[in-house]
């Protein structure tokens, strides 16, 4: 009876106030108007304050980067696999096979995972960091790993599973780097990767 009563008692006709009336609506509710309305307000709170806050703490407006592309992917291949299959490329550019083996996320990593990013000064940046960065006409940030400090004070990066680098990674400015990886969570980046492919299948129809 006492279980009857309480639920009872949640009724949306029983709150007395408009803030009551609300909250039941968002927290009780069992419709689809109350589920959209909660997904709304999740993200806009994400985006507006969460993201903000972790992103100040971190000094970066990028605090959180899921990847969106396969250019650093090792394609399952064991470390000395690759670096048979790639391997050249790196010492042709004087980095050396164990020097690679230091580097963060030397492995590599897939299009779903999810990078925490912290700011940096350009005294920070070392060879092998995975650099967070924009570049003009790429609408998402690039997540590639440095390998030239150049004398200019640019830096040049590679996906390690590119045959070669791009023509605009060959020389980044402090200014278009939002900071470096310093955790890696697999996988739940897939969410924003599927809703990405599916904004881009239909712009192509």
């Amino acid at each position: 009876m006492a279980s009857l009563m309480k639920k009872e008692s949640h009724r949306y006709e029983h709150h007395k106030t408009k803030l009551g009336k609300v909250w039941h609506f968002l927290s009780h509710e069992d419709s689809w108007q109350s589920f959209l309305v909660d997904a709304a307000l999740i993200l806009l709170i994400g985006k507006y304050l969460v993201f903000p806050t972790i992103g100040f703490a971190l000094d970066t407006n990028y605090p959180l980067v899921a990847v969106v592309s396969g250019s650093m992917d090792h394609h399952g291949q064991e470390f000395d696999e690759w670096w048979e299959d790639n391997g050249q490329w790196y010492l042709n550019h004087n980095i050396t096979k164990e020097q690679f083996k230091e580097y963060h996320k030397s492995e590599g990593f897939r299009k779903g995972d999810v990078f925490v990013v912290k700011g940096l000064d350009s005294e920070k940046v070392k060879v092998g960091d995975v650099l967070i960065y924009t570049t003009e006409g790429r609408r998402d940030p690039i997540i590639h790993r440095v390998v030239t400090l150049n004398e200019d004070g640019t830096f040049a990066t590679k996906g390690d599973a590119n045959m070669d680098q791009l023509t605009f990674e060959k020389s980044i400015n402090l200014s278009q780097i939002h900071g470096k990886s310093v955790v890696w969570v697999p996988f739940i980046g897939w969410v924003k990767v599927a809703l990405i492919d599916f904004i881009n299948s239909i712009m192509r129809r």
